[in-house]
């Protein structure tokens, strides 16, 4: 199955996350269902690692982002200190990350869909 067709199943008419987002490595729930939209937006994000691990100086370009408007629509989320204007989102129960970016200028948070698992 393409990328296109795996991400059309996680979407809605209105573009909005049809699944609740969970984190990949413990059973933490992100998102409920319906309150993220995706958006395609060009953003290095390091290589997931736990807290304590190291520094990341490794990055991934990814493109598909769930976007939250508001932090108080997260279930769960980890944030780190700014760095740069960005804040990285990690799980709140295992730390990994980071699963996504929060912009400090514009207040939004981008979550990665292919640093989450979606039920």
């Amino acid at each position: 199955m393409s990328a296109n067709k795996d991400i059309n199943i996680l979407k809605d008419q209105d573009e909005k996350n049809k699944l609740k987002v969970y984190c990949t490595f413990c059973p933490s729930k992100m998102l409920n269902a319906g309150v993220a939209r995706l958006v395609n937006i060009e953003f290095n994000l390091p290589y997931i690692h736990r807290k304590g691990e190291g520094e990341a100086d490794q990055q991934e370009l990814i493109t598909d982002y769930w976007l939250v408007e508001d932090m108080y629509t997260f279930e769960n989320i980890g944030v780190s200190h700014t760095v740069d204007n960005v804040k990285y989102l990690a799980c709140a129960d295992c730390e990994r990350g980071p699963v996504g970016w929060h912009d400090v200028s514009t207040k939004k948070s981008y979550i990665a869909l292919s640093r989450v698992k979606h039920e």
